[in-house]
């Protein structure tokens, strides 16, 4: 007696699976490279985000002080407690008074803190340790036994043969694995001008009136 298709059993057969399987696996190999990209991406604007936040928090808090204040990255992880040292690359932030009347025992005092990156992100600033602002929100100099974090701040100084151009203090945000690899398809820049302006950008295009995001 013939079997007829209702009387088999339901299922896939050995060649079927082993096909599903293959397309999956294919389609696996062509997402993870994109998705790899998106994750560094991601991780970039988000570090670029939180660094562009702390600074206008301490330029911020220069105009309600009425006081000069350093902004710095650190590695310290309790700088409100410990006082910190200001790092190149530094995986947090914090924002510090700069006394004016030492003779009078006056001490900075760490107002606000932040977190950057997490220990194994990859993610690498290139920029200054320190950026300082006077009570009217710009950036001014400072020695290092101003401000007190162990480096200078400095000031933007135009280019030359470029009048038209603002001077700015710049820093560059990219993801990088541990032999240097660039992971991100783009890195971003925030960019800080001598008036305290900022600007997050990306400096591999150039700014123009069609590209307000270059740098």
């Amino acid at each position: 007696m013939l079997m007829t298709p209702a009387d088999r059993a339901s299922g896939f057969t050995l060649v079927e699976m082993i096909v599903a399987v293959a397309i999956f696996a294919i389609l696996v190999a062509l997402a993870v490279p994109a998705m790899q990209v998106w994750v560094a991406n991601t991780k970039v604007r988000a570090v670029a985000d939180a660094l562009q936040n702390g600074i206008r928090l301490a330029q911020a808090e220069s105009l309600r002080r009425s006081r000069q204040v350093v902004f710095a990255l650190t590695n310290s992880t309790t700088p409100q407690t410990g006082g910190f040292t200001a790092a190149t690359n530094g995986t947090y932030w914090a924002i510090q008074t700069i006394p004016v009347m030492t003779a009078d025992g006056e001490t900075p005092v760490v107002v606000n803190t932040g977190v950057l990156t997490s220990g194994g992100s990859n993610v690498t600033i290139t920029g200054p340790a320190a950026i300082c602002f006077n009570s009217m929100g710009r950036l001014i100099p400072n020695s290092s036994s101003a401000t007190g974090v162990g480096f200078p701040c400095t000031v933007p100084t135009a280019p030359a043969n470029a009048s038209m151009v603002v001077p700015t203090l710049n820093y560059v945000i990219n993801l990088t694995k541990p032999n240097g690899t660039q992971l991100a398809d783009h890195q971003l820049e925030v960019e800080v001008a001598l008036g305290g302006q900022l600007h997050l950008c990306d400096p591999t295009t150039t700014l123009s009136n069609t590209n307000p995001y270059g740098c």
